[in-house]
């Protein structure tokens, strides 16, 4: 496997998943994964609904720390543990989102946008009554958004996040729609010295590409950017890992020979 680093990944820490940390690592190091980052949620303000409170997403740093920690400890001759964080961006949350990220010792933080203006696209409301260009649109300009107001982050997740659950997932959907935007979105991102993700949660929610779609891989490369980290936004054992070899390979169409890896927050890269 040319990629041995899951840099995306969520145990019962995240208000989504309910598998202990142990557990997952047990699995990536029966993959034979040399190196996992839990990436736990943090989603200030997340807006309460039938099923989900706002709290949901709310993330106990220290308890997480102190289990991470003892398994940091009990596997080090196996894999190497890494503590990370996914905190969901809003642009009034800048600076909470700020003191929250400064409070722990990161190794590694996913900016990510799961709320656009109050909603989430996890819910078909986000897309109701409208078009998906509009909806998408939206979605993508609130990425610009963040951008200009925070940057305590080392990579974007999921920059097309919204496309996972829009009514016809991702067809018609192309980077080239939304040029404009997202050539905004990543020369932004460049000029800050901050990289994307490649995440294969997209491949397995049944889309034809990962997160972001190989076009936009492909121009944030053009472009100049360098820095890229590979996740499968795994919050289950059989998730961990997926399609890593599809990811290897879109990663190389896209002229990179190498992806990313962060410890202390600071990045290292790696031959595919």
């Amino acid at each position: 496997m040319p990629i041995t680093a899951d840099c995306h990944l969520h145990s019962s820490f995240s208000g989504d998943a309910d598998t202990p940390m142990e557990e997952m690592i047990l699995r990536g190091i029966q993959l034979g994964l040399t190196k996992m980052c839990f990436t736990e949620h943090n989603d200030f303000d997340y807006p309460a609904t039938e099923t989900d409170t706002e709290d949901m997403f709310l993330l106990s740093a220290d308890s997480y720390l102190y289990d991470l920690l003892k398994l940091q400890e009990k596997y080090a001759d196996k894999i190497k543990i890494l503590f990370g964080v996914e905190i969901g961006l809003q642009p009034h949350l800048s600076e909470k989102n700020d003191t929250f990220a400064k409070a722990h010792a990161y190794d590694f933080i996913i900016g990510s946008s799961h709320i656009c203006n109050g909603k989430d696209p996890y819910y078909p409301a986000f897309f109701a009554g409208r078009s998906l260009e509009d909806a998408f649109g939206e979605y993508f300009t609130s990425i610009l958004d963040n951008l200009d107001v925070y940057s305590n982050f080392d990579v974007y997740g999921h920059l097309d996040y919204v496309v996972r659950y829009s009514p016809t997932k991702d067809q018609g959907y192309a980077y080239e729609t939304f040029a404009g935007l997202f050539d905004k979105i990543l020369t932004k991102l460049i000029a800050m010295e901050k990289g994307i993700e490649i995440n294969t949660a997209g491949l397995a929610k049944g889309l034809r590409d990962a997160h972001p779609c190989r076009g936009i891989i492909k121009r944030y490369r053009e472009l100049g950017g360098e820095i890229i980290t590979v996740g499968s936004d795994a919050h289950a054992p059989d998730q961990i890992a997926y399609a890593f070899n599809q990811a290897a390979e879109i990663l190389k169409d896209c002229g990179f020979r190498y992806y990313t890896t962060f410890q202390q927050r600071s990045p290292s890269f790696h031959k595919l």
